[in-house]
Order: structure tokens, then C-alpha cells, then sequence
């Protein structure tokens, strides 16, 4: 478990806070006031995926990030499964603890079907989703036809397959702590300029020891066994969904979620969602263009709630940002 004072040479420089009340003590950051953002991160990153974006939206919402169970600064039991339905629990278990409401999911990763996971039991606490490249998984018809298509094209699901069979994967994913940069850029990793000693630290921090990589073994670990679960919404549910803004903000270099499979998911589960599609921008959209990211994020927020004021440099809905690569505009 990252230490919790540790502001990594104050790239992460938020206060720790902590809830018991998903049976562990699951760490979140909660900076600002205001309609709620929460953010959910995926394998193998912790709320540090999301620093940038804390410090953008802060002034104008509460931004709540909370680290999975195994990952960054909660705790990792021993006597717990690491599935998808567990990590819906415990975040379902957080938000009716911190009492969060109106809430805007911002999902990267596996955070896209425990967001989505928290929407399908809750939809009346749901007021926008943001994905950024996060599945959306939501009872789509073609839904396991899609991951299935998917992890025959992605590096990353296809070493999970391969490792879970010739029984490599505890013992690489238990080495984690040495190894996140390299399982970092299979994933889709186009930023090398982001790559600090500091920076490699702190997605080091949480994995120096086989037990404490149990999360991401987990997680790793639910796909080769189909262990995961994912939830069916209600009619209801999908109609609600179905109603609130969306975004998808998606990297196409993205190697382990590819944009032509997930981004007919997102259309099917948000028909009036828009999309902002990043060339040259990997998985980790969040490490490859932070600031055009968090603009798309910012200028999101701004038109779909007129009670919240506009951050800093949040850029007009079709403009293209500057990630180093010409950029599609929002599309409906």
C-alpha cells in the first residue's frame, strides 16, 4: 500500500482520506466543493492517473478518486476476491458512505465497468458519465461479442490468456513493483516525455510485494478465468442511463481497448453522447494528453451544467486539442 503521506516531489499533493465502510480501508482523494466528479481508475494505475485532473476541476467540483482495493493506498486483504462485482460493492459501498449524489463518473480502464457496474444499482445517483477510454458496458445485445473480439486483437488480454495458461501470470504481476513500466506501455503508452524516476515511483509504490500485487493479479486473473461479472441494468435503468450527457474521450492508440469495438458500446449505451477521438494518444489518454484531456473534460462539464463555472482554458466543443497529433472534434 503506497504510504500515505507521500506526495511523490508533490506531483500528488492531495490529503488522504479513508472509508471503512467497504469492509477494508479504501483511500480516496476528495478535493473541492461543488456537483460531485468521481473518478475510477483501472489495472495497473491508482488515483495518481488522475492528478491533473483533480487539480483542473477542484475549484469548481468535489472530485472524489478512490483507489481500488489493491491498488494505490487502500489496503489489500488477503481474505477478499479481486472480481468486478467486488470492486462495484466496494465502490457502491464508498459512495453511499460519503453520502455522494449528482454524481459525474469519470471511468478509465476496468473503472468503466465498475462505474458503469455503480450505475446499473443506481442510476438515480448518476448525473453524467464521462469515458475516457473506459468501457461502457451496459446489457449491450452484442456485449460479449465485442470483449471477445477485442482481447483476440489486444497484446494485453492475449498475454493474460497465454500467461494464465502456462501459469506465469501471478509470478509476472507479483513482480509488478519492477515491472509496471513495461506492462504500462503493452497496454498503449505513447508518452515516453512523461517518464520520470518520480513518476515510475509512484505506479511502482503500490506492488513491492507478490501480496500486495494481489488487485492486479485479480483483475488479470477474473478475465483468463471468467470470474468477472458483469451487471444487467433494469429497463430502467438503461432509460435513465440512456438520458444523461456523456462523453467518451478516446485515445486510438489505445493497444488494449480498441476505439472501432468500444466506442459503438458507448453510442449504443448514450445515443446523444458526444466523442472526442485523440490521434497519436495511447490507453493512458490521461498520461499522453493531460491538459487536452482535462480541457475536453472541463468544457463537458461547463455546457452540461449551467450552475458550475467554466474552468481555465476549456476549449470550444469543436475544437481540436493540442495533442501533439490533429485531433478529431466532439461529434454527437
Amino acid at each position: 500500500m503506497t504510504a500515505a503521506h507521500e506526495t511523490f516531489d508533490g506531483t500528488f499533493p492531495y490529503r488522504p482520506h479513508f472509508s471503512s465502510a467497504p469492509g477494508f480501508r479504501m483511500h480516496h482523494v476528495d478535493e473541492g466543493t461543488g456537483p460531485v466528479v468521481l473518478c475510477l481508475h483501472g489495472e495497473p494505475t491508482w488515483g495518481y492517473l488522475f492528478r491533473d485532473l483533480v487539480r483542473r476541476l477542484a475549484p469548481t467540483h468535489r472530485v472524489v478518486v478512490p483507489d481500488h482495493m489493491g491498488f494505490g493506498r487502500s489496503e489489500t486483504p488477503a481474505d477478499r476476491t479481486y472480481w468486478l462485482q467486488d470492486h462495484v460493492d466496494n465502490v457502491e459501498a464508498l459512495v453511499l458512505d460519503l453520502g455522494l449524489t449528482g454524481i459525474t463518473l469519470v471511468v478509465h480502464d476496468f473503472g468503466g465497468p465498475v462505474g458503469m457496474g455503480l450505475a446499473a444499482r443506481r442510476p438515480d445517483l448518476i448525473a453524467r458519465v464521462v469515458s475516457v477510454n473506459g468501457p461502457t458496458p451496459f446489457g449491450q445485445p452484442d456485449l460479449a461479442r465485442v470483449l471477445a473480439a477485442n482481447a483476440a486483437d489486444s497484446p494485453w488480454f492475449t498475454w493474460i490468456a497465454r500467461a494464465h495458461a502456462d501459469g506465469t501470470l501471478d509470478t509476472v504481476l507479483g513482480d509488478l513493483g519492477r515491472g509496471v513500466l513495461a506492462t504500462l506501455r503493452l497496454n498503449g503508452f505513447e508518452n515516453p516525455a512523461v517518464v520520470t524516476d518520480t513518476w515510475v515511483r509512484a505506479y511502482a509504490s503500490p506492488f513491492p510485494t507478490p501480496e500486495q500485487s494481489r488487485g492486479a493479479i485479480g483483475w488479470a486473473k477474473g478475465f483468463a478465468t471468467g470470474a468477472h461479472r458483469f451487471e444487467t441494468p433494469s429497463d430502467e435503468a438503461r432509460a435513465a442511463l440512456a438520458a444523461v450527457p456523456a462523453l467518451a474521450v478516446w485515445g486510438t492508440a489505445d493497444r488494449t481497448l480498441n476505439a472501432r469495438y468500444f466506442l459503438p458500446l458507448f453510442r449504443a449505451a448514450f445515443p446523444d453522447g458526444r466523442v472526442a477521438e485523440l490521434p497519436g494518444v495511447g490507453h493512458y489518454s490521461t498520461e499522453d494528453a493531460p491538459e487536452a484531456v482535462a480541457d475536453l473534460i472541463a468544457r463537458f462539464l461547463a455546457e452540461t451544467d449551467p450552475d458550475a463555472a467554466a474552468p481555465d482554458a476549456a476549449v470550444p466543443a469543436a475544437a481540436a486539442p493540442d495533442t501533439g497529433a490533429p485531433a478529431a472534434p466532439d461529434t454527437a
